[in-house]
């Protein structure tokens, strides 16, 4: 990404604003809601991120940071370095611009779209997740990657898309070769949604996707489809919409 200066214009007209994007990498975006100094600090926020196969999401717990107003630049070079492939910074040129004219303003309780100083330094998947509503982060039991609480969770630990749709998706999932009996279906893993590319990496395919429809109904085309294809091994899931039915590939 670009990371020169841009000069001021405008979009960054502070007098609607609240928030200055300042940076942002894998886990975290860091804003400015005023550029005051008190004690020759800036407050800054620190605000969590999850980077999921559905887009960006902010999470709900920010932090404040204290940092030392004659070195805010440094700071924001060091947090956010450019060896970091999804880090970006906001101009730093317009940084120094708000900091001479003493721009001021509440800092927000959640962040949007609309009150950023800045929004063409961001990139366009982090501002597709700052125009939702932030959720619980948590970190993934396996690979520690942050990830949003209870989209995929199994054997009761937190996963993180990857990781669930490798391990319940996997090989060593719960499939079967026959239509699910009724008390089966209460027992169903659980998943927010299904990622076409991950179940790509896993070898399996989606053939069926049913969402509201009466429960009765989306079992029984899922046991229809089942019995109707052979001997192939099957996986149904219940995701936030409905119910999608999973097949393995058959390996040649």
């Amino acid at each position: 990404m670009d990371r020169s200066p841009k000069p001021i214009g405008p979009k960054s007209n502070p007098a609607p604003g609240r928030a200055y994007i300042i940076g942002g990498n894998t886990g975290t975006l860091a804003f400015v809601s005023s550029l005051r100094a008190e004690n020759k600090q800036i407050a800054a926020w620190l605000v969590p991120l999850a980077w999921t196969p559905i887009g960006v999401t902010l999470g709900e717990n920010w932090q404040r940071v204290n940092v030392a107003a004659d070195n805010l630049a440094g700071w924001v070079d060091q947090t956010f370095p450019a060896e970091d492939e999804r880090s970006f910074v906001g101009s730093l040129r317009d940084l120094e611009v708000l900091v001479r004219s003493g721009w001021s303003a509440d800092a927000p309780d959640r962040l949007n779209d609309e009150m950023l100083l800045n929004p063409e330094d961001v990139p366009e998947d982090v501002l597709d997740g700052i125009a939702h509503p932030p959720e619980p982060l948590v970190q993934c039991a396996i690979c520690r990657r942050t990830c949003v609480r209870d989209h995929f969770a199994w054997n009761e630990r937190q996963l993180c898309a990857w990781d669930y749709h490798a391990t319940v998706f996997g090989r060593r999932g719960p499939w079967r070769n026959a239509p699910y009996e009724e008390r089966l279906f209460e027992t169903l893993p659980r998943a927010a949604y299904v990622a076409a590319p991950l179940l790509a990496e896993a070898q399996v395919d989606a053939v069926l996707m049913v969402a509201q429809l009466p429960e009765p109904l989306m079992r029984t085309l899922v046991n229809e489809a089942i019995a109707s294809d052979g001997d192939a091994a099957h996986l149904a899931v219940r995701t936030d919409d409905g119910l999608t039915l999973l097949r393995e590939r058959k390996l040649h």
